[in-house]
Protein backbone atom coordinates (compact mmCIF):
# COMPACT_ATOMS: atom_id res chain seq x y z
CA UNK A 1 0.00 0.00 0.00
CA UNK A 2 0.92 3.44 -0.75
CA UNK A 3 0.66 6.00 1.76
CA UNK A 4 -1.01 9.59 -0.18
CA UNK A 5 -0.73 11.63 2.96
CA UNK A 6 2.17 13.92 4.08
CA UNK A 7 1.67 12.00 7.53
CA UNK A 8 2.30 8.97 8.39
CA UNK A 9 -0.93 7.06 8.28
CA UNK A 10 -0.60 4.79 11.07
CA UNK A 11 0.50 7.50 13.28
CA UNK A 12 -1.44 7.28 16.90
CA UNK A 13 -4.47 9.32 16.88
CA UNK A 14 -4.78 12.21 19.57
CA UNK A 15 -5.40 10.78 23.20
CA UNK A 16 -8.34 12.68 23.75
CA UNK A 17 -10.20 11.59 20.44
CA UNK A 18 -9.07 7.98 21.91
CA UNK A 19 -10.76 8.88 25.42
CA UNK A 20 -13.83 10.00 23.53
CA UNK A 21 -13.95 6.92 21.47
CA UNK A 22 -13.39 9.04 18.36
CA UNK A 23 -12.01 7.53 14.54
CA UNK A 24 -9.83 10.33 13.18
CA UNK A 25 -8.89 8.39 10.36
CA UNK A 26 -11.60 9.06 7.31
CA UNK A 27 -11.31 8.43 3.38
CA UNK A 28 -9.11 9.98 1.28
CA UNK A 29 -10.60 12.30 -1.80
CA UNK A 30 -8.28 11.44 -4.42
CA UNK A 31 -7.13 7.49 -5.56
CA UNK A 32 -4.59 5.52 -3.93
CA UNK A 33 -1.58 4.58 -6.15
CA UNK A 34 0.21 1.53 -6.11
CA UNK A 35 -0.60 -2.22 -6.49
CA UNK A 36 -2.95 -4.24 -4.34
CA UNK A 37 -3.29 -8.04 -3.80
CA UNK A 38 -6.37 -9.54 -3.69
CA UNK A 39 -7.31 -12.26 -0.42
CA UNK A 40 -6.21 -12.05 3.83
CA UNK A 41 -3.15 -10.27 4.56
CA UNK A 42 -2.39 -8.23 7.51
CA UNK A 43 -1.21 -4.86 7.93
CA UNK A 44 1.65 -5.00 10.64
CA UNK A 45 0.87 -2.84 13.34
CA UNK A 46 2.42 -4.57 16.09
CA UNK A 47 1.44 -8.13 15.63
CA UNK A 48 0.44 -9.99 12.73
CA UNK A 49 -2.33 -10.75 14.19
CA UNK A 50 -3.76 -7.42 15.49
CA UNK A 51 -5.40 -6.21 12.03
CA UNK A 52 -6.41 -7.85 9.25
CA UNK A 53 -7.72 -7.23 5.96
CA UNK A 54 -9.74 -9.27 3.20
CA UNK A 55 -9.66 -7.77 -0.21
CA UNK A 56 -12.01 -9.22 -2.60
CA UNK A 57 -10.93 -10.84 -5.66
CA UNK A 58 -13.37 -8.07 -7.78
CA UNK A 59 -11.78 -4.91 -6.27
CA UNK A 60 -10.33 -2.18 -7.97
CA UNK A 61 -9.09 1.03 -7.37
CA UNK A 62 -11.35 2.96 -9.93
CA UNK A 63 -14.14 1.30 -8.06
CA UNK A 64 -14.52 2.66 -4.61
CA UNK A 65 -15.96 -0.60 -2.18
CA UNK A 66 -17.77 -0.91 0.70
CA UNK A 67 -15.97 -1.62 3.93
CA UNK A 68 -17.34 -3.43 6.89
CA UNK A 69 -15.06 -2.98 10.06
CA UNK A 70 -15.42 -6.32 12.25
CA UNK A 71 -14.92 -7.17 16.19
CA UNK A 72 -15.13 -10.83 17.68
CA UNK A 73 -16.51 -11.71 20.92
CA UNK A 74 -14.82 -12.16 23.72
CA UNK A 75 -11.74 -14.64 23.47
CA UNK A 76 -11.64 -14.23 19.94
CA UNK A 77 -9.82 -12.27 17.48
CA UNK A 78 -9.42 -10.43 14.06
CA UNK A 79 -8.89 -13.62 12.40
CA UNK A 80 -12.31 -14.90 13.53
CA UNK A 81 -14.16 -11.84 13.28
CA UNK A 82 -12.95 -11.73 9.56
CA UNK A 83 -15.20 -14.96 9.18
CA UNK A 84 -18.08 -13.28 10.09
CA UNK A 85 -18.72 -12.04 6.27
CA UNK A 86 -15.87 -13.38 4.52
CA UNK A 87 -17.99 -16.40 2.60
CA UNK A 88 -19.97 -13.11 1.22
CA UNK A 89 -16.99 -10.58 0.54
CA UNK A 90 -16.32 -11.66 -3.10
CA UNK A 91 -19.58 -11.44 -4.74
CA UNK A 92 -21.05 -7.93 -2.81
CA UNK A 93 -16.86 -6.59 -3.68
CA UNK A 94 -16.23 -5.69 -0.22
CA UNK A 95 -13.48 -4.42 1.58
CA UNK A 96 -13.53 -6.22 5.56
CA UNK A 97 -11.18 -4.95 8.28
CA UNK A 98 -10.74 -6.71 11.66
CA UNK A 99 -8.86 -5.68 14.99
CA UNK A 100 -7.88 -7.89 17.38
CA UNK A 101 -8.84 -6.70 21.03
CA UNK A 102 -5.42 -6.03 23.21
CA UNK A 103 -7.45 -8.56 26.11
CA UNK A 104 -9.43 -10.85 26.14
CA UNK A 105 -12.57 -8.41 24.73
CA UNK A 106 -13.08 -4.93 24.21
CA UNK A 107 -11.51 -2.25 25.84
CA UNK A 108 -14.57 -0.30 27.25
CA UNK A 109 -15.93 -3.66 28.90
CA UNK A 110 -11.82 -4.72 30.47
CA UNK A 111 -10.87 -1.04 31.69
CA UNK A 112 -14.51 0.73 31.70
CA UNK A 113 -14.14 3.11 28.73
CA UNK A 114 -12.41 3.40 25.14
CA UNK A 115 -8.51 3.40 24.94
CA UNK A 116 -6.27 1.22 23.33
CA UNK A 117 -8.67 -0.89 21.24
CA UNK A 118 -10.37 2.28 19.62
CA UNK A 119 -6.27 3.89 19.12
CA UNK A 120 -5.10 0.46 17.35
CA UNK A 121 -8.24 0.61 14.84
CA UNK A 122 -7.61 4.17 13.91
CA UNK A 123 -4.32 3.07 12.71
CA UNK A 124 -5.82 0.33 11.24
CA UNK A 125 -8.12 2.49 9.46
CA UNK A 126 -5.53 4.84 8.04
CA UNK A 127 -3.97 2.26 6.20
CA UNK A 128 -6.76 0.96 4.70
CA UNK A 129 -8.06 4.64 3.49
CA UNK A 130 -4.18 5.38 2.53
CA UNK A 131 -4.40 2.25 0.46
CA UNK A 132 -7.55 1.56 -0.86
CA UNK A 133 -10.00 3.23 -2.77
CA UNK A 134 -13.07 3.12 -0.16
CA UNK A 135 -16.48 4.38 -0.73
CA UNK A 136 -17.46 7.31 2.04
CA UNK A 137 -21.35 6.50 1.78
CA UNK A 138 -20.94 2.52 2.38
CA UNK A 139 -18.84 1.85 5.95
CA UNK A 140 -20.11 0.14 8.15
CA UNK A 141 -19.38 -1.55 11.87
CA UNK A 142 -20.28 -5.29 13.00
CA UNK A 143 -19.39 -7.74 15.33
CA UNK A 144 -21.14 -10.57 17.29
CA UNK A 145 -21.86 -10.72 20.75
CA UNK A 146 -18.89 -8.91 22.65
CA UNK A 147 -17.94 -7.51 19.57
CA UNK A 148 -22.29 -5.99 18.69
CA UNK A 149 -22.51 -4.40 21.68
CA UNK A 150 -18.50 -2.64 20.69
CA UNK A 151 -19.90 -2.22 17.29
CA UNK A 152 -23.06 -0.45 18.64
CA UNK A 153 -20.77 1.58 20.74
CA UNK A 154 -18.19 2.47 18.31
CA UNK A 155 -20.85 3.17 15.87
CA UNK A 156 -23.25 5.59 17.18
CA UNK A 157 -19.80 7.15 18.57
CA UNK A 158 -18.72 7.62 15.29
CA UNK A 159 -22.03 7.91 13.09
CA UNK A 160 -20.42 10.42 10.63
CA UNK A 161 -17.96 7.52 9.55
CA UNK A 162 -20.15 4.50 9.93
CA UNK A 163 -23.58 4.75 7.93
CA UNK A 164 -24.60 1.51 9.18
CA UNK A 165 -23.80 -0.73 12.48
CA UNK A 166 -24.69 -4.57 12.16
CA UNK A 167 -25.17 -6.56 15.61
CA UNK A 168 -24.99 -9.81 16.31
CA UNK A 169 -26.39 -10.64 19.35
CA UNK A 170 -25.30 -7.95 20.89
CA UNK A 171 -25.23 -7.52 25.52
CA UNK A 172 -25.15 -3.79 25.94
CA UNK A 173 -24.88 -0.44 24.34
CA UNK A 174 -22.17 1.97 25.92
CA UNK A 175 -21.64 4.64 23.31
CA UNK A 176 -19.30 8.23 23.91
CA UNK A 177 -21.01 11.05 23.05
CA UNK A 178 -23.25 10.11 19.64
CA UNK A 179 -22.69 11.67 16.33
CA UNK A 180 -24.74 11.22 13.11
CA UNK A 181 -27.79 9.26 12.69
CA UNK A 182 -26.37 5.22 11.39
CA UNK A 183 -29.12 2.91 10.73
CA UNK A 184 -28.76 -0.01 12.78
CA UNK A 185 -29.39 -3.97 12.34
CA UNK A 186 -29.94 -5.66 15.53
CA UNK A 187 -30.41 -9.75 15.39
CA UNK A 188 -30.60 -12.33 18.31
CA UNK A 189 -31.97 -15.57 18.78
CA UNK A 190 -34.81 -15.92 21.21
CA UNK A 191 -33.09 -19.06 23.25
CA UNK A 192 -29.86 -17.34 23.94
CA UNK A 193 -28.98 -18.04 26.95
CA UNK A 194 -25.38 -16.23 27.19
CA UNK A 195 -26.91 -12.98 26.60
CA UNK A 196 -30.32 -13.64 27.28
CA UNK A 197 -32.48 -11.53 24.77
CA UNK A 198 -35.08 -9.84 27.36
CA UNK A 199 -32.02 -8.31 29.06
CA UNK A 200 -30.59 -7.33 26.03
CA UNK A 201 -31.87 -6.41 22.45
CA UNK A 202 -35.49 -6.74 23.70
CA UNK A 203 -34.47 -3.57 26.23
CA UNK A 204 -32.07 -1.14 23.84
CA UNK A 205 -33.56 -2.12 20.16
CA UNK A 206 -36.78 0.12 21.25
CA UNK A 207 -34.93 2.36 23.23
CA UNK A 208 -32.95 3.38 20.10
CA UNK A 209 -35.56 3.34 17.78
CA UNK A 210 -37.06 6.10 20.60
CA UNK A 211 -33.57 7.91 20.25
CA UNK A 212 -34.48 8.91 16.44
CA UNK A 213 -32.67 6.10 14.78
CA UNK A 214 -33.95 3.84 11.67
CA UNK A 215 -33.51 -0.03 13.43
CA UNK A 216 -34.11 -3.53 12.01
CA UNK A 217 -34.50 -5.42 14.46
CA UNK A 218 -34.58 -9.38 13.81
CA UNK A 219 -35.52 -12.33 16.23
CA UNK A 220 -34.80 -15.85 15.30
CA UNK A 221 -35.86 -19.44 16.96
CA UNK A 222 -31.84 -20.16 18.20
CA UNK A 223 -29.14 -19.74 20.62
CA UNK A 224 -26.13 -17.55 20.41
CA UNK A 225 -24.84 -17.60 17.29
CA UNK A 226 -24.99 -15.88 13.65
CA UNK A 227 -27.14 -18.11 11.18
CA UNK A 228 -26.22 -17.59 7.22
CA UNK A 229 -29.90 -16.64 6.50
CA UNK A 230 -28.99 -13.59 9.29
CA UNK A 231 -25.99 -12.66 7.81
CA UNK A 232 -27.87 -13.00 4.21
CA UNK A 233 -30.58 -10.35 5.38
CA UNK A 234 -27.80 -8.18 6.83
CA UNK A 235 -25.63 -7.46 3.85
CA UNK A 236 -29.00 -7.08 2.02
CA UNK A 237 -30.24 -4.48 4.02
CA UNK A 238 -26.72 -2.57 4.34
CA UNK A 239 -25.69 -2.79 0.68
CA UNK A 240 -28.94 -2.69 -1.28
CA UNK A 241 -31.75 -0.76 1.07
CA UNK A 242 -29.03 1.88 2.12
Amino acid sequence: MSPTSAEHPAASPDATAVAAGKLVARPGSELPAGETSAGLQSLGLERAEDAILYVPATYTREEPAPLAVLFHGAGGDARGAINLLLSEADAAGMLLLATSSREATWDIISSGGFGVDIELLDRALRLVFAGYAVDPARIAVAGFSDGASYALSVGLTNGDLFSAIVAFSPGFVAPGEPEGRPRIFISHGTQDIVLPIDQTSRLFAPQLVADGYAVEYVEFDGLHLVPDDIVADALEWWLNDG
